[in-house]
Order: C-alpha cells, then sequence, then structure tokens
C-alpha cells in the first residue's frame, strides 16, 4: 500500500502506483503518474502531465514538470517523462517540452542529479546519467548514455553530449562533445577522451587505442572535421568505436565541434590508455 502523508495534496486525476511514499507538504498535479515504490520525501511538486519512473527518490524542494521558460511555448499540453530509478535531490527543477517543439523532455533510467541541477525543456538524457550540483542544460540538449557532468557545469541550447563523456566542473559547454570526449574550461574544450568511463564501461584495450588514434586523426587541423571522418573510417574499418565515433560526427548538428584548444593537440599517454 501506498503512504500518503496527512498534509500531502493529491490533485484528482492523479495516478500514484502501488508502494509509494509521499511525504508532507508534497503537491501532485492532476495529470501527474507516479510510478510504483516512489518517494518522495517532502515539499515536492510535481507538475503538469509529469510521469515519474517506478522506484525513483526525490529530496525536498524538488520541482518536476513546469512549463517551459520558452518565450515560443504557447501553453499546449507538453510532458515531462522520467524513467526508473531515479535519485532526484534538493532543488532540482525540470521543465516540460514546448509545444511548438519537441513537446516532451525526457529523462532516462537509474540518472542521478544532485541538488539545484536543471534540466530544459525539450532535453533528452540518456540512461545512467550523473548531474553534480549546480548543472545546468539549455533546451533541447541531448546527452547520451553514462554521461558524467561535474559541478556548476553549463551546457548551451542543441548541444549533444556524446554517451560516456565527461564534463569538467564549471565548464561552459557551447559545442558538441564526442563519444567519450572530455570537455574541461570556460568556455570548454577538447582536452582528451574519457579513459576511466572507456575502461567502466569494459572497453577492451585496443578498442581504447584505436579510439586516440582516430580522435588525433579528427582533430589535426589539416582539414575540416567532417571532412576526416572518412580518413578516419577508411583506417579503422573493423573498429565499432569508431564507427560509433563517426556516426556521431556525420549527424546534422546546430552546434559546431568541442574542439583541442588551437595551440595544443590532443594528448593522451600511453599508461592512460593501458
Amino acid at each position: 500500500m501506498s503512504s500518503i502523508h496527512p498534509t500531502a495534496i493529491i490533485e484528482q486525476g492523479a495516478v500514484i502506483g502501488q508502494g509509494v511514499a509521499i511525504g508532507p507538504f508534497c503537491h501532485i498535479g492532476s495529470e501527474a503518474i507516479i510510478g510504483e515504490g516512489v518517494t518522495l520525501l517532502s515539499h515536492v511538486v510535481i507538475m503538469g502531465p509529469t510521469t515519474l519512473g517506478e522506484g525513483s527518490k526525490v529530496y525536498p524542494n524538488a520541482v518536476l514538470g513546469g512549463e517551459p521558460q520558452n518565450t515560443k511555448h504557447k501553453g499546449g499540453h507538453t510532458t515531462l517523462v522520467i524513467g526508473k530509478n531515479c535519485v532526484i535531490r534538493e532543488g532540482v527543477t525540470m521543465h516540460r517540452g514546448t509545444d511548438g517543439s519537441r513537446g516532451i523532455t525526457t529523462v532516462g533510467d537509474n540518472c542521478m542529479f544532485l541538488a539545484y541541477s536543471h534540466v530544459a525543456h525539450d532535453c533528452i538524457i540518456g540512461d545512467n546519467v550523473t548531474f553534480s550540483n549546480n548543472v545546468m542544460i539549455g533546451g533541447h540538449v541531448t546527452i547520451g548514455n553514462n554521461v558524467i557532468i561535474g559541478g556548476g557545469a553549463g551546457i548551451h541550447q542543441f548541444v549533444r553530449v556524446g554517451h560516456h563523456a565527461f564534463i569538467g566542473g564549471l565548464a561552459a559547454l557551447a559545442s558538441d562533445l564526442v563519444p567519450y570526449g572530455m570537455a574541461i574550461g570556460n568556455h570548454a574544450y577538447l582536452g582528451g577522451l574519457n579513459i576511466v568511463g572507456m575502461k567502466r564501461s569494459g572497453m577492451a584495450r585496443p578498442e581504447i587505442h584505436n579510439l586516440r588514434h582516430a580522435v588525433r586523426m579528427l582533430f589535426d587541423r589539416t582539414q575540416s572535421i567532417k571532412s576526416r571522418a572518412e580518413d578516419v573510417r577508411a583506417a579503422f574499418p573493423e573498429s565499432p568505436a569508431v564507427a560509433d565515433l563517426i556516426a556521431f560526427i556525420s549527424t546534422d548538428t546546430k552546434r559546431a565541434f568541442c574542439t583541442p584548444p588551437l595551440d595544443s593537440a590532443i594528448e593522451i599517454s600511453d599508461s592512460d590508455a593501458s
């Protein structure tokens, strides 16, 4: 059975799953869908057509499903869908989509959002993503699986972040970041590859070396990145990791790519890649 504190407000029409625990002073809107086993500690606000996946835990003062902060939104029906087993800490905000765009903001399974982080309208967040404290992402951002974003980092609208990437604390990312890329600085630049993420994902050592050399080729500045992509594909025809990287590069995007500083090249030591 679910446990609902007497001070909580559950509007008529809200769908509450089995085994849900709703603490004091929570406010659940009429269009909310709360999955089985969800815990809302206290003072949690869930607004509009918002789905919260089973097993998720939400901490005080989080606000989920607010209208998008987008002047193009005309008040149409849009949604926020949050996956299973997510941890949403104090003061986190997540907004629904915009009626003139995707119309939906989606968050994958097993994600962790630390205190006061923000997910804007029309974003796509993959599985196993971690937002550290005060991370902010603009509208229409796409973040792949297993991405870690350091505290206070900001991501510009429409930017894509490839899977297993790492963004350093206080970085300001205004360009697409390739899978396994590591972005640092303000504005952020490509400082190498997320070797730790590769190892944790179980990537074999030869594939790590393939990616290391492929990225060096892509960003050598003798040609444009997209021009070099075909050379890289030909150089590593049997590498699934390189094929994945080239697929990311070849996708149409509204942003440039996050690159190394003009006066340096990507350096990844053999010891790091081992």
